[in-house]
């Protein structure tokens, strides 16, 4: 059987330009061989590119290099045993997984591509990567004998036929052992060059992005507002599929307690004037506006200044109108030269294309995404969405998954409708 050799991205040659890892999140998960040592070296040459880097390591490589010599060339805690308490509540995991953009398994011996391959879990490198949805790179690093087993040779090509994995190298020459021929871990600049390819300039590359997302809260007094159930998750996981495209974004973020903020300015707000505030100071300055937060429509005529305390019979709460982001956004861009493309959210729990159409129309949108929140899997709070899309030229569409996929799928639809590039 001929001999397999890992591709390495076809977008850019090995040794080429760096640049495209500057403040990217990868981690590097460390197997157990030989070249374990070199993984010091591409730590730190990813971290010269611009890379904010965290490292994994198996059982094996531990045997090889010391956690200490990756802790202090990333400048982060080593993730070595996810059955020991402090890093599961440190940073576990599940949260490697969820931070990181690319995974780097370097060396990927033969016995860790079998493992990965097969969907086990047993180490701090293969469970991280089970938990991991984004680009996987595999550098091999192995014995010839090993590298030409077929099973090893079935093993990286069902990984690389897989189109998020992929593979650089191995080099060939002089082992370790002091045989010749194919196993050598490619050459640290190449993997970090292959790393970088991975991040190629997207369709979204120089264009900037505002987002809103999550609640807004309207109070009554010190204690007690109106509000409504959503958690930003859409609106998190458009910033994140925008980010990923390329684009500079920033997110105008209601009260919805902690989350991640790698990778995108987070400006936070409570009610819905300080929303408008905050939109209206940047819109005129973007490619793309997204208005994805649940906006209250009211709020109360009067807010006390100490708590109000209930009385015997009944009792009325005066509202007023808060203001209308969106619609005061899109009148604020009409009629510029350069206007933003215009994207509007309409969760309803009825007759929901009909009404959103019609707020399409009212506010001169360019797209609206509608839900019906009261479907199971959509809505708020939920992991999932099922949403339906309509432009103003009349297309409609529906896209269901994930709220990150629905996300990566709504930001490939906005594409024709954002300005000429600036030049």
């Amino acid at each position: 059987m001929p001999r397999l050799r890992a591709r390495t991205p076809a977008h850019k040659e090995p040794g080429m330009d760096a640049s495209g890892l500057q403040g990217r999140r990868v981690v590097v998960g460390v197997g157990g061989g030989i070249a374990a040592y070199k993984a010091c070296e591409l730590v730190r040459e990813l971290g010269r590119a611009g890379a904010e880097v965290r490292v994994a390591m198996t059982e094996a490589a531990q045997q090889f290099v010391t956690p200490l010599s990756f802790q202090a060339l990333s400048g982060h805690p080593v993730l070595t045993n996810y059955f020991d308490p402090s890093q599961e509540g440190n940073f576990g995991h599940l949260d490697l997984a969820r931070w990181a953009e690319l995974y780097v398994v370097a060396p990927a011996t033969a016995d860790l591509l079998a493992r990965i391959r097969v969907g086990l879990g047993g180490d701090a490198v293969t469970t991280s990567l089970l938990a991991f949805r984004g680009p996987v790179l595999f550098a091999p690093a192995m014995n010839v004998a090993m590298w030409e087993n077929e099973r090893t040779q079935e093993n990286i090509a069902a990984l690389l036929a897989t189109p998020r994995f992929h593979g650089v190298g191995p080099g060939a020459g002089m082992l370790a052992c002091g045989d010749v021929g194919a196993g050598r871990l490619a050459e640290v600049r190449d993997i970090v060059a292959a790393a970088a390819s991975l991040f190629a300039p997207g369709p979204l590359a120089g264009r900037r992005v505002l987002i809103t997302a999550g609640p807004t809260r309207e109070y009554l007094d010190p204690v007690r507002f109106i509000s409504n159930p959503s958690t930003g998750k859409m609106g998190l996981a458009l910033a994140e599929a925008a980010r990923a495209l390329g684009a500079r974004v920033t997110v105008v973020l209601g009260p919805v307690g902690p989350v991640d903020r790698q990778g995108y300015e987070v400006v936070d707000v409570v009610s819905a004037e300080d929303m408008a505030r905050e939109v209206f100071a940047r819109v005129e300055d973007v490619d793309l506006f997204i208005a994805s937060a649940a906006v209250s429509d009211w709020k109360p005529e009067t807010r006390s200044e100490h708590k109000v305390k209930k009385s015997e019979g009944p009792e009325a709460l005066t509202l007023v109108r808060t203001t209308d982001v969106l619609a005061e956004a899109s009148r604020k861009v009409a009629g510029r030269a350069r206007r933003p493309a215009l994207v509007g959210f309409a969760a309803e729990t009825q007759r929901v294309v009909e009404y959103a159409r019609g707020k399409l129309e009212r506010k001169g949108l360019d797209v609206i995404v509608a839900n019906d929140v009261s479907a199971p899997g959509a809505g708020f709070g939920t992991e999932t969405n099922q949403v339906t899309v309509l432009t103003r030229d009349g297309q409609e569409r529906t896209l269901s998954g994930t709220k990150l996929e629905v996300a990566r799928a709504l930001l490939r639809s906005f594409l024709a409708y954002l300005p000429a590039a600036e030049r």
